[in-house]
Parts: structure tokens; sequence; C-alpha cells
């Protein structure tokens, strides 16, 4: 998007109510925040709910309530929006950012409508990661966007959906958005904390992660009456609680980062580089004894697919790794991948 954090070497950040409610709620909220150096103030006016009959936004009058937000505290305002329609009504009441959210990013006709009217108008649009782990259909939002012409572009990272997930609302899955950093290392990446956590009391955790990772910035919602929300009431915290979380978190410089680097750090990523070539040499091996294997079942007609003893090396490898320091997530990540590319090569084989 190619804004900064207008204070000091802050990173951006954007906060406000999950839903606009009612204009004295925007507007409250607006003056809390007005003290607290925030470069966006969110407001949801249409809210894409996963179910009907729940409450899914007040409606374009939202809009006349952040024009009234800039006109008393001169904060910024921004807006989700899901079509062509959402974007007009956005224009004419100039808000100043717009946010393409999970469940509009996951549908390219969407996109393409919002896309194609925002042509000959060039808004800071960020787009949110869709609800699914696919950093595909992300990248391709961001790319329809950016060929309607808008140049101020940044990702959202709001976590994504994952079966039986209960610590997150949105597993944060940071290898996605860091994939997303490393294609494109000019884009900026905003977190969003409120809607990966689902509840408070690890806001600050994500948050601090986030910062940690060097993300360009925040979007956390904040309510004057968090338990009277009339969405996401969980994941959302007032205006002291908010300001205590921002003046918790610490800020990684890259001056520290260029102190660092020394001939100390250089040798150890020296050995890094040494072990990663030895893992891929590892895994060379292994995948040669796979190919073995896959051969004698295509001799004497095996199935590939051996679930007893797939299970059994999973169950396995999980506790030797969790002695070892490594976790369940990880173990359970990387064998997968491993199990996969070893199911590729016999495959492969079979169809010879």
């Amino acid at each position: 998007m190619n804004i900064q954090g207008l204070y000091n070497k802050r990173p951006i950040v954007i906060a406000g109510p999950c839903s606009a409610e009612t204009e004295e709620q925007v507007l409250a909220i607006a003056h809390d925040l007005k003290e607290q150096q925030i470069d966006l103030y969110r407001a949801g006016i249409w809210k894409p709910r996963t179910r009907p009959n729940s409450f899914e936004g007040v409606g374009s009058v939202g809009l006349k309530w952040l024009r009234r937000v800039k006109e008393e505290t001169g904060l910024k305002t921004t807006t989700e929006v899901a079509n062509k329609t959402h974007v007009e009504e956005c224009l004419y009441h100039n808000i100043d950012a717009l946010w393409i959210g999970a469940r509009t990013t996951v549908n390219p006709f969407s996109v393409q409508e919002i896309a194609d009217a925002l042509k000959g108008v060039d808004i800071p649009v960020m787009v949110k990661n869709p609800i699914n782990p696919d950093l595909g259909l992300w990248i391709g939002a961001i790319e329809r966007i950016y060929k309607a012409g808008i140049t101020k572009i940044a990702a959202i990272h709001r976590g994504f959906a994952s079966y039986g997930e209960k610590y997150y609302r949105n597993k944060p899955m940071w290898q996605i958005p860091i994939e997303l950093k490393r294609q494109f290392p000019d884009l900026q990446i905003i977190c969003d904390n409120s809607h990966i956590c689902g509840r408070r009391d690890i806001l600050k955790d994500v948050a601090q992660q986030a910062m940690d990772l060097k993300y360009d910035g925040l979007m956390t919602e904040v309510h004057s009456n968090p338990d009277e929300a009339w969405s996401d009431a969980k994941q959302q915290i007032t205006p002291e609680v908010f300001k205590t979380l921002m003046d918790g978190l610490t800020y990684r410089s890259d001056e520290a980062g260029k102190v660092l680097t020394s001939a100390e750090l250089d040798s150890v990523r020296a050995k890094i580089d040494k072990l990663d070539s030895q893992l891929l040499k590892v895994l060379e091996e292994r995948m040669k004894l796979v190919d073995e294997i896959g051969r004698y079942k295509k001799a004497h007609n095996i199935e590939i697919l051996q679930p007893n003893r797939w299970s059994e090396i999973l169950d396995k490898s999980i506790e030797k790794g969790e002695k070892k320091g490594l976790s369940k997530e990880f173990i359970n990540t990387l064998l997968r991948a491993v199990h996969q590319e070893s199911i590729n090569h016999q495959q492969k084989i079979m169809s010879e």
C-alpha cells in the first residue's frame, strides 16, 4: 500500500469496531482512538455473515457516520467492500481506503467486479487472505486489483479456517504470508490479530509475533463495550485495553539486525546451510529407497498406500520428535509432505 505509520517508526495501525452499530457508537470509539495515534479507523458497514438471520451490518447509512468521523476527528477511514455497489458508495462518501474480506477473496468473479469498479480511481486497497490456505487465490486477488490501476495495495493476514482448530479462531499458518512476502518483497502485510485469535486473551501474543516477523501493520477491533457488540464480541477490546496492548509491543529495528550481522552470526548461518544440505541429501537417499519399494510393489501388484504402516510411522515420529523439542504440528506437517512425495514417486513408477 506504500503508506507508513504516521507516528515515529511505529507500524501502520488500523483500529475500530468490527461493525458500525449506531452513529453514537461509531463516533464515541473514534474520539477515544483519536488520541492513540491510529492511521486508519475501521468499521464494517456491510457484514458478510456465515449464516442468515445474524447482524449483517447497518448498510449505507453507516458511511455517513464515517464521514462524520473524518469531520470531527480528522481520522482517515476504511471499510470492507464485497461488490461494485459497495465500492461506488464508498467512493461517493470519500472513504479513504477499502479492504476486501476473506469471503470475497475466494471468489475471482467478485474480486474482478470490485476491480472493474475501481478502474480510474487510485485508492488504497487491502486484500485479506482467503478463508482457506490457498496462496494462489490470495495472489490472484491482489493481481486483479493491481491490474485495475490501483498502486497502493496491501495484504491483510487474518488467518485460515482449520477444521478442529480450538486455540485460534483462524489458524495463523505464518508460512503462507511469509511466502507471499518472499514473492512480493515490496508488498506491505498487515496482521489482523482479532480474526486470527477470536478471543481477547491472546491478541497481544499474536500481534507481537507479527511484529517479530517484520509485518508492516496491525488491524485490531476496538469497541467501547465489547461484551455488548453486535458482532464478534469475544475478539474485541476497549480503547483502554488497546492502548495497553500497543504500548506493550516491542518493535524490532533494522539497526539491531545490522549489529548482529557479525562474523559469529555468519558462522552459525554457515552451519545451518550445511545442515540444510545434509537434510536434502538424506531426503534424496530416502526417496531412492521409496522408489525401490515402489518397484517391488509394482512387480508383486501391491497397493501403494499402506494405512497401518503410515499411521505407525506418524505416531512414532511425533513421539520421538516431541522428546527432541520438535512440536507435534511441525512433525505432522513435515512427515505428511514427505509421505505425499513418496506416494507421488511410487505412482510414477506404477504408471511406467
